[in-house]
């Protein structure tokens, strides 16, 4: 049995960097659960899974376009520091929620501080990334059980 479109999967994973620095992982915790096809994971590893078999392990190489996308500018922000709540105590690397002028939360970091200015950056952080997946199949749930 291989999995395929509208089928529910459940996946033991590894996720790394083109460095090897693994940036997430499901070993300790329960196998990432999700129907192929509703987009519930990044385009590269829903294809990927596609014609895996039950207990198949299969190494998955995402471009960037296939994962989280390029890096956007129109996603970086600078806003006075006058605008940001007295009780943030600022650094670069925090990460902070706006809310957008149409009310959608929207989650930025910190990626620059000057006396006056502050930089905001609402790119996912694997934005521009080619990631890799160590994949394993755990069960395979076809649409009509």
């Amino acid at each position: 049995m291989q999995a395929e479109m509208k089928d529910t999967v459940k996946v033991h994973y590894v996720g790394q960097l083109k460095d090897g620095t693994v940036f997430d992982t499901s070993e300790g915790r329960e196998p990432l659960s999700f129907t192929i096809g509703e987009k519930q994971v990044i385009p590269g590893f829903e294809n990927g899974v596609i014609g895996m078999k039950e207990s198949e392990k299969k190494k998955l190489h995402i471009p960037a376009d296939e994962a989280y996308g390029q890096v956007t500018d129109d996603l970086v922000y600078e806003v006075n520091r006058e605008q940001v709540p007295d009780d943030i105590n600022l650094e670069v690397g925090l990460p902070l929620q706006l809310r957008a002028r149409d009310g959608q939360a929207m989650n930025v970091v910190v990626t620059e501080l000057s006396d006056d200015k502050v930089k905001l950056d609402g790119n996912h952080p694997l934005a521009g990334k080619d990631l890799t997946f160590e994949v394993t199949m755990v069960e395979i749930q076809k649409e009509s059980e």
